[in-house]
C-alpha cells in the first residue's frame, strides 16, 4: 500500500507540510539579540562592581540603571537602524519604479535576461517576462525580488524590532538583579540564576534553528560565563587599585 495513492493526495500533503518559518528577522533578530544582550551585559556589569567589595545596594542599583539604560538604548538602535534600511530599500524601490515607468521595454528585456540566465529557454523567458510585466505593481515586485533580493511586501517593521528588543532585553536584564531583589544577600545567586537564563534562551533558540538544544545552550552559557568572569576580575582588580 502506498503511502500517496493519487496527484490531488500528494498536492495536499505537499501543501500541508511544505510550511516555512518567518526568516527575515522582523522579531526574532532583535528579541534573541535583545534578551542575550541583556542577560551577559546586566551580569558583566553587576559581577564587575560587585568584585569591587561594594554594598548591595549599589550591586543592586547598578543592575536596574543597567535595564534601564539598556532597554532604552537597544529599541532607540533597533528602531533607527530598521527605520534607516526601510528607507534605503524605499529610495531603490523608487529607482526601480522610475526604470519601469521610463523604459519599460529595457526592464522587460532585462527580466527576461535574468530568466535566461537561470536555464530558461529564450523565446520562453521573453514570454514570461512579458506577461508579468503587464502589471506595472507586480513587475515591481518581481524586480525587486530579482535584483535587489527583497520582499517590498514584507519589509521589517520599525516599531516591532524596537518593542521586542526592549522588551527581550529588559527580561534578560532582569534576571540577574532578581535574586537582590527577592531578598538575596550575595552574588551567587543571581550569577546561578542569570546562567540558567543563558542557557534556557540558547537552548530556546535553537528550535528555530539547525542546531541541537544542548549545543546552543552550552554556546550561550560560556559565552556569557567568561563575560561575568573577566569582568569580576577586573572589577576586582580596580577595587584593590583605588
Amino acid at each position: 500500500m502506498s503511502i500517496i495513492e493519487t496527484g490531488a493526495t500528494l498536492h495536499v500533503a505537499h501543501r500541508d507540510n511544505h510550511t516555512h518559518r518567518d526568516v527575515n528577522g522582523g522579531w526574532l533578530r532583535p528579541a534573541v539579540f535583545g534578551a542575550m544582550d541583556g542577560l551577559v551585559s546586566n551580569l558583566a556589569l553587576m559581577t564587575g562592581v560587585a568584585g569591587g567589595a561594594v554594598s548591595q545596594q549599589t550591586i543592586v542599583i547598578t543592575g536596574l540603571a543597567g535595564l534601564a539604560a539598556g532597554a532604552f538604548s537597544m529599541a532607540a538602535g533597533e528602531y533607527t537602524s530598521v527605520a534607516s534600511q526601510r528607507e534605503l530599500v524605499q529610495a531603490e524601490l523608487d529607482v526601480e519604479r522610475r526604470e519601469l515607468r521610463k523604459h519599460p521595454v529595457d526592464e522587460m528585456e532585462e527580466l527576461a535576461a535574468l530568466y535566461v540566465a537561470r536555464g530558461v529557454e529564450p523565446a520562453l523567458a521573453r514570454e514570461v517576462a512579458m506577461q508579468l510585466s503587464k502589471d506595472p505593481e507586480q513587475a515591481l515586485e518581481i524586480h525587486a525580488r530579482e535584483e535587489l533580493g527583497i520582499d517590498p511586501d514584507d519589509l521589517p517593521s520599525p516599531t516591532v524590532a524596537a518593542v521586542s528588543s526592549f522588551g527581550s532585553f529588559a527580561l534578560g536584564a532582569l534576571l540577574p538583579v532578581l535574586p537582590y531583589l527577592l531578598g538575596a544577600t550575595a552574588l551567587w545567586p543571581a550569577v546561578l540564576l542569570a546562567l540558567v537564563g543563558l542557557f534556557g534562551c540558547g537552548a530556546l533558540v535553537a528550535r528555530v534553528t539547525a542546531r541541537s538544544w544542548w549545543y546552543s545552550g552550552l554556546r550561550q552559557l560560556v559565552l556569557g560565563g567568561a563575560a561575568a568572569a573577566v569582568t569580576f576580575g577586573l572589577g576586582t582588580l580596580f577595587g584593590a587599585v583605588v
